[in-house]
């Protein structure tokens, strides 16, 4: 989520931030990425300079550099051929944050992380899809693109508008307010006239315009806790110190942060998505660390400890001081470890991981045969597939504590590799030895023996 507040726009930006003062960056390039790369990149201790394409879009680029002058500051340039250039300031130490924000579809963000791709507005980036692997976007309803030439009328002045020198910047300056921010914007547009601009002002984007970002539709901590599902002062404290992935405020009124209610509402949904929500949602009971699986475990070895230990005459009498001995709390412990392995099934049931093995092992070969037609070769490898990490362990845990569904399983997968995919068993074989061999916990002449009685007849002579 995108909560870098610029420190100041620079004079050659086609997208002004808003009630941020314009600093000159004349002393920096601006137009060329490897430039900017080489102004900071190398040069001294405490400067720094990057740049990267844009792949989504062909010409596109991002860059940033410490400034020359000013080590504390940095600058932030972001171009797309289509919709110009970004020029920013920012502290330097929260510059390669924001540069690694812009990467990806946001051209520019506007009121406290709300971004444009060019098209369209979306809400601050808050909810995580993990089937897409990135942030859910959520488009403004009803929004607006405001531009510079919707906000310069003639009440606008540019004689009053200011342009700061970078010597003499002060970051705890408290931004121009409008209307001064008008006249500053006024004359930074004159200065685009005069240099020539290629961006129109009806093209150079200041903020988005939408219901929801309307004053009287804002709300404020009392709501946004209220919604998050938690004290308003225990917001607060989330606030002062930067926990609880709070998203920063679309607006500061009279002193005081507001917040659009459809962004708190994604902030509670992100509440209710986090692994602490979940975690709690399916806790065995209240304020316990165990889930209600690992409650009812407890609950059913608890049980069976204390019949064990206390409901059988011959065993509560190891209680007296006089039978503790260290054979035979040992013979005890060793007891209750049988039990827990007895009772293997309850924690781990075998049949389903058995058939879950089988469809991941066979899903690892059919992605194998698929990348190996796509460099170019014939899907039939001459020795193996390569079996994740993960799965392969998953294998051995099972082979190791239920050898008889794990023979089951392995028979099915490479039958089911031949039938499906026309994988020879040979490869489907070699695969299995290799995983198990490479993440396995067997040793060799039990992995060996192991598979030499479990693979069909015709493919353990190579075992």
């Amino acid at each position: 989520m995108h909560g870098l507040r610029p420190a100041a726009n620079g004079i050659r930006t086609d997208h002004p931030v808003p009630d941020l003062p314009f600093v000159d960056d004349s002393h920096i390039p601006v137009e060329d990425p490897q430039d900017i790369e080489k102004v900071g990149r190398n040069v001294a201790d405490g400067m720094w300079g990057r740049w990267d394409r844009d792949r989504s879009t062909e010409g596109a680029w991002l860059a940033f550099t410490t400034d020359p002058i000013r080590h504390d500051l940095a600058w932030c340039v972001r171009y797309h051929p289509e919709h110009g250039r970004s020029v920013l300031l920012y502290d330097d130490k929260s510059a390669s944050s924001a540069y690694m924000d812009w990467w990806g579809a946001p051209l520019l963000f506007r009121c406290g992380g709300y971004w444009w791709d060019g098209t369209t507005w979306y809400r601050p980036s808050q909810v995580w899809d993990a089937a897409s692997e990135e942030f859910d976007r959520r488009p403004v309803r009803a929004a607006v693109t405001v531009s510079a030439a919707d906000l310069l009328d003639d009440s606008t002045h540019q004689a009053k508008g200011r342009v700061l020198k970078i010597a003499n910047f002060n970051l705890e300056e408290p931004p121009p307010a409008a209307p001064a921010w008008l006249d500053d914007l006024a004359h930074w547009a004159a200065l685009r006239k005069k240099r020539g601009a290629e961006v129109p002002l009806s093209k150079c984007v200041v903020k988005p315009s939408a219901p929801e970002l309307a004053g009287d539709q804002l709300i404020g901590v009392t709501e946004l806790a209220e919604l998050g599902g938690i004290a308003a002062s225990t917001l607060r404290a989330y606030i002062s110190r930067g926990e609880g992935d709070v998203p920063p405020p679309q607006a500061v009124v009279g002193g005081r942060s507001a917040w659009a209610r459809p962004v708190a509402q994604d902030w509670a949904e992100r509440r209710r998505r986090s692994a602490d929500s979940v975690s709690a949602l399916l806790a065995g009971r209240e304020n316990s660390s165990l889930s209600t699986g690992a409650e009812g475990l407890r609950e059913r070895f608890a049980r069976i400890f204390f019949s064990y230990l206390w409901e059988r005459p011959e065993r509560r009498k190891r209680w007296a001081l006089r039978h503790r001995t260290e054979d035979a709390v040992r013979q005890v412990a060793d007891e209750l470890g049988w039990s827990v392995a007895a009772n293997l099934d309850d924690i781990v049931p075998a049949h389903a991981m058995a058939v879950t093995i089988r469809h991941a092992i066979l899903d690892e070969l059919a992605y194998g045969q698929e990348l190996d037609r796509e460099i170019g070769g014939t899907g039939i490898p001459t020795t193996f597939y390569g079996i994740t990490t993960p799965v392969a362990e998953m294998l051995d845990w099972l082979v190791r504590h239920h050898p008889i569904d794990a023979q089951h399983a392995i028979g099915e997968i490479v039958g089911e590799a031949e039938r499906r995919f026309d994988i020879p068993r040979q490869v489907s074989a070699a695969s299995l030895r290799t995983a198990l061999s490479l993440d396995g916990k067997l040793d060799a002449t039990a992995r060996r023996e192991y598979l030499e009685r479990v693979l069909p007849p015709s493919l353990t002579k190579d075992a």
